[in-house]
């Protein structure tokens, strides 16, 4: 926030100097009361022309940059509306009381004031002013949105017989021409992900003419809504469960076991996705799975466009997981990319072995891996980290899957950014630069970070998806 020079930098710099002129509003406020009138008739009165200075002071910050008028400042435009309203009734009411304002009840109202002005103030504080990355493509990008229902499927999150619900997020060519098709690339976010982890990834590839669809894994991202509006939010139990194995808290034996329950819902997720997909594909008519609740002509233009002979899968994390393991059982998959996830679906089981130590833990059990070829090009993009998990694996003859699977890949392509950390293989860092340091990421440029990703993520599907030349990569970017 404040540089070392003690000079007020950037965003929050200036949501800095806005809450500091909030707060000598209110000493003022305090100072005059206590020094030149303190009668109750003259405080409701100064009390409401403070709270009008201050909404004044939002309105002339806000016409410079860093302060606006979005979601981050809308708690606190409304709180510093109503409290002049109810401020003003107040005056009403109280113009003729008379008598002396404490000392004490003219404090406690200031630092009330500053409390609550302050906590209107968090968003603008934990959320960057972020529009996105800007496109390298030609095509203008278009968006919507469906909610698919999987009639064969109960809801095992719920105990009232409902069917699972996939939401679909689409962004796809808006200025294609009549006829026009594109491969078709699907993405799934990662555990307490959200749809719109990666959207600058798929606004990078639906400008250069791909039709992407980021899926909801209801339960296990952040919060969806389903087909009635009801917002569905993380379930705890899963929660719990995936940092038990982030923390190494657990035995191989028993990741196993949940990472098998996670990636079996979101395999099934992806491929009723996929086979919707290809079944309108087919017959041209959107069939009884399709929940549209008014867009039909946006969602049967975006489905027109899908050349289901080129299909591409991507994730961070989990859904990178849950994407490879797609890759390996599906006979309609071209290419898979995994940002920095684990390939859980490769370990097939546990074994116990002589006691060995990696990265500071004792293990006394090995996975089995499957060594089969894995059948359509494979990209992975690690974090530093996950590198040199991978790194360090390899030099003790640990059997590690993500180095197996690529190994036996008809074909491999590995690599990895520089100082960065998990969250950086998102748009978290740049959206919420707070919430993405407390998760992980590193000290890379954010933005940088993410633009190298897409730039690779575009080359690999141009050169599987499109056949447009090879597909080169280095050993790490970033340096």
């Amino acid at each position: 926030l404040i540089n070392l020079k003690g000079k007020i930098t950037g965003e929050n710099g200036m949501n800095i100097l806005l809450l500091i002129a909030f707060l000598l509003t209110e000493i003022g406020l305090v100072t005059f009361t206590l020094t030149e009138q303190r009668q109750k008739k003259q405080w409701h009165f100064n009390r409401l022309y403070a709270n009008v200075l201050e909404l004044s002071l939002y309105l002339v910050f806000a016409c410079f940059p860093g302060i606006d008028f979005s979601f981050r400042y809308k708690g606190l435009l409304i709180i510093l509306l109503v409290r002049i309203l109810i401020k003003a009734i107040f005056t009403f009411i109280n113009r003729n009381k008379t008598g002396r304002k404490s000392i004490a009840s003219t404090v406690i109202s200031a630092l009330l004031a500053m409390c609550l002005l302050g906590t209107a103030m968090l968003p603008a504080f934990l959320f960057a002013d972020y529009k996105g990355r800007e496109v390298t493509g030609s095509y203008k990008i278009a968006q919507t949105e469906a909610i698919l229902v999987d009639e064969s499927r109960e809801e095992t999150f719920e105990n009232d017989g409902s069917k699972r619900e996939v939401p679909v997020h689409f962004y796809y060519p808006e200025d294609a021409g009549d006829g026009e098709t594109f491969p078709l690339v699907i993405f799934s976010h990662g555990a307490f992900g959200y749809y719109q982890s990666n959207s600058s990834t798929y606004m990078e590839l639906a400008s250069h003419g791909y039709v992407v669809v980021s899926l909801d894994h209801p339960y296990h991202s952040f919060f969806c809504k389903d087909t009635d509006g009801k917002i569905i939010t993380v379930n705890q139990e899963f929660m719990n469960d995936v940092m038990k194995v982030n923390e190494d808290a657990i035995p191989e034996s028993e990741i196993i076991s949940l990472s098998s329950t996670w990636l079996k819902l979101r395999t099934e997720d992806i491929s009723f996705v996929i086979d919707s997909i290809e079944h309108y594909n087919k017959d041209g008519k959107l069939d009884e799975s399709w929940f549209v609740k008014v867009n039909q002509d946006m969602i049967l233009k975006a489905l027109d466009m899908v050349d289901t002979d080129k299909i591409g899968l991507m994730g961070h994390s989990l859904g990178g997981a849950s994407s490879v393991e797609l890759g390996r059982v599906r006979d309609d998959i071209d290419a898979v990319i995994d940002l920095d996830g684990t390939m859980l679906s490769e370990q097939k089981g546990v074994v116990e072995c002589e006691p060995y130590e990696f990265e500071g833990i004792r293990y006394h059990e090995k996975y089995i891996l499957d060594e089969t070829p894995y059948p359509v090009p494979l990209f992975a993009m690690d974090s530093v980290l996950h590198h040199e998990s991978r790194v360090g694996a390899k030099a003790i003859d640990m059997p590690y899957a993500n180095n197996t699977v690529l190994e036996n890949a008809v074909e491999g392509y590995e690599t990895y950014i520089v100082d960065t950390a998990h969250m950086n293989f998102t748009d978290l860092p740049l959206f919420a630069p707070f919430l993405g340091k407390m998760l992980g990421t590193g000290t890379i440029d954010a933005g940088k970070c993410v633009d190298i990703m897409n730039d690779l993520v575009l080359k690999f599907y141009d050169a599987k998806l499109k056949d447009m030349g090879t597909f080169e990569v280095k050993d790490c970017y970033g340096n």
